[in-house]
């Protein structure tokens, strides 16, 4: 086992509890926010809420460089947003250009959610930021997604109308299983897959996670439900009023999300992938068993592609935004 963090001190910076939220809330209740409506796409329930959204997105993204393109892409379930970014020129011996980084958020969120992260990976490479489809945020599902096999056909569609080749995806908690699933259905674009602490890839969902987050799936949940359990998912963490924890808010208030509950990726699954992993695990997750899923990891990638975080909550990426980057980019060298 290698351990990516012992050098840190626990710590909560001041995104740590929004982002772990989204993740968890959306993601293991989804099926009650999918109650709201019979639309077979994701949507807001009217201007307000997504007014009340895209305020909290915009001055959230104002945190970012200014981005090199903006994009939206089209794919047969719905148009994608994605952001490139322009990184530093780490050319290797071959004198080609290391493959663009592109960063798939947690369900529930959106790009700013990486606000944080990506002054520590643009040094790495070129960086691709996109909006999850079906999901809260600037992309638009205009298809019903129905299956695993959905989700990677318009992610592989959206890295085929990306200038580059093949890229290497970084995902954090749903948008690791989204790296992970696409892995499994087409590999063609795919340079590595870095999986930040993704749920339904080495462990299942604890059963206490599901049923605390059940109450607060509810649009009509009071505020402190939801702050009070936005905590556990951070190891204990303040809810603090910032961008990114209203943008998350509004979306679980205002949008209904239309999509399938990822299915667990089996051991053979990823022993069998043709694409390098990195598995970037928080030692006091709540999305999975961490001994569990650590030793799952190890037998299937091989320890030198497992970084144990030990301290680390849910928000692992906004607690050591440092760290994964630097645990990334050794990965990313590694491969030649």
């Amino acid at each position: 086992m290698t351990t990516g963090a012992q050098r840190s001190a626990r710590r909560f910076p001041r995104r740590t509890v929004g982002i772990a939220l989204a993740a968890v809330v959306v993601l293991v209740a989804g099926a009650a926010i999918a109650l709201r409506s019979p639309s077979p796409v994701g949507h807001w329930d009217g201007a307000e809420g997504l007014e009340k959204y895209l305020e909290a997105y915009d001055e959230e993204f104002e945190r970012f460089p200014t981005p090199e393109e903006t994009l939206d892409v089209r794919t047969d379930f719905g148009v994608v947003r994605v952001y490139r970014f322009a990184g530093a020129d780490r050319s290797g011996e071959d004198g080609e250009d290391t493959a663009p980084l592109v960063l798939l958020p947690g369900r529930g969120s959106g790009s700013p959610v990486w606000t944080d992260n990506l002054p520590h990976l643009l040094p790495i490479a070129d960086v691709y930021a996109l909006d999850l489809l079906g999901e809260p945020g600037r992309s638009v599902q205009e298809r019903p997604i129905t299956s695993d096999a959905d989700q990677a056909a318009w992610l592989d569609q959206t890295l085929e109308g990306l200038a580059e080749d093949r890229f290497h995806l970084v995902g954090m908690s749903f948008g690791g299983w989204s790296a992970m699933n696409l892995a499994r259905h087409a590999t063609e674009h795919l340079a590595s897959v870095t999986a930040l602490d993704a749920p339904f890839v080495f462990d299942d969902l604890p059963i206490g996670t599901v049923i605390r987050s059940i109450p607060v799936s509810f649009s009509w949940a009071p505020q402190a439900w939801r702050e009070s359990f936005s905590s556990y998912t951070a190891g204990g963490a303040e809810v603090q009023d910032l961008p990114v924890t209203r943008m998350i808010e509004a979306g679980m208030q205002h949008y209904s999300l239309k999509l399938p509950m990822p299915s667990r990726i089996s051991e053979a699954q990823a022993f069998d992938l043709a694409v390098p992993v990195l598995a970037l695990i928080a030692g006091r997750s709540i999305m999975h068993d961490p001994p569990t899923a650590i030793a799952t990891a190890e037998r299937t990638l091989g320890e030198e592609s497992v970084r144990v975080y030990p301290d680390a909550s849910h928000a692992l990426n906004g607690e050591y935004p440092q760290a994964t980057a630097a645990d990334i980019a050794q990965f990313i060298d590694s491969l030649g």
